[in-house]
């Protein structure tokens, strides 16, 4: 099978093509043949080498999200799986393939209306921004910020936030056109990337979901109101600076939270059910995906590209 390998970190040149024996499930697995791969913010952090230090290798496959039909199981896995349309999460890393293993307790059946390419845009995306908002404490009436909204968890958390009754939606975004975009799923006010713009936007946000981390976060600090919350469930802009903190204690009167959210903190049936939910209400044109493009596997280092040049509104969806 063709598959996707990290050959080397750095930029998206390392990525390249090779040939590998078609896998085999054992114990616990399935073999989806992929119709889609979702490409991912976390992807590219990986591939750039910043997670070096955590114990991702060069060789790896990048990708944790496919959807496709179940062409083989494990010995101990019910066979009525075979033949079916599903999503799948396959870890950290894996993804990129032809043919991907996946564990039994994480896929999902697909409604029969919702195709493979929405649903990894959907997919992760939406557990994360579920979660990062309950996370959050979010309660409706508060007001919330997205940070880094252009990507697939920002638009995933814009419209459950409008969705779930926030008083305010705000975005950062890096042009008025990807703005005007936002405000069709829910966005009420759109600020550029540092949170600054929008004379009618609030003084303050009860909330903060960031994607972006890095360098500015810090700033974002001073955007909380008292008892605000800011919880990053991303860091495509990298590390923060290592004295942030010194930010939230110069504002110690105002009792602000900060916090990190990874779904991997999430037992497996909770998961479960909000994708299910999140799936159905896709089905119904209740929730809406938004792809940027669908590109060849072969394309995965144009892809990538895109990613680093911040040019992608939504998810780039690789298919075989």
């Amino acid at each position: 099978m063709k598959a996707v390998v990290i050959q080397a970190f750095g930029s998206p040149e390392g990525l390249a093509i090779v040939d590998l024996p078609a896998p085999a499930p054992t114990a616990g697995q399935v073999l989806v043949a992929t119709e889609a791969i979702g490409v991912g913010g976390a992807d590219v952090v990986i591939r750039s080498g910043a997670l070096a230090a955590y114990g991702f290798e060069e060789g790896l496959i990048p990708g944790s999200e496919v959807a496709g039909t179940v062409v083989a199981v494990g010995d101990d896995v019910d066979t009525s799986w075979i033949g079916q349309r599903v999503w799948a999460f396959t870890g950290v890393g894996g993804g990129y393939v032809e043919q991907a293993i996946a564990p039994v307790e994480e896929i999902l059946p697909l409604p029969a209306n919702l195709s493979s390419v929405d649903a990894v845009t959907l997919g992760s995306s939406g557990v994360v921004a579920h979660f990062g908002l309950a996370h959050a404490h979010f309660a409706p009436g508060e007001s919330v910020l997205v940070r880094g909204a252009a990507g697939s968890i920002g638009i995933m958390t814009v419209q459950l936030a409008a969705r779930d009754g926030a008083g305010a939606v705000a975005v950062t975004t890096s042009s008025a056109e990807r703005g005007e975009r936002l405000r069709t799923l829910g966005a009420t006010h759109v600020l550029d990337r540092s949170g600054e713009g929008g004379s009618d936007a609030p003084a303050g946000y009860d909330v903060i979901i960031d994607v972006v981390a890095g360098a500015d976060l810090p700033s974002f600090f001073g955007k909380l109101n008292p008892n605000g919350r800011l919880v990053v469930v991303g860091a495509v802009g990298g590390q923060p600076p290592a004295d942030f903190g010194t930010t939230m204690m110069a504002a110690f009167r105002k009792s602000m939270s900060f916090a990190t959210f990874s779904a991997d903190t999430v037992a497996g049936p909770a998961r479960r059910a909000v994708r299910t939910e999140q799936f159905a209400a896709a089905s119904r044109g209740e929730l809406h995906m938004v792809v940027h493009e669908v590109l060849p596997l072969e394309e995965a280092v144009s892809a990538h590209r895109k990613m680093d040049a911040g040019e992608v509104f939504g998810r780039i969806v690789l298919t075989p």
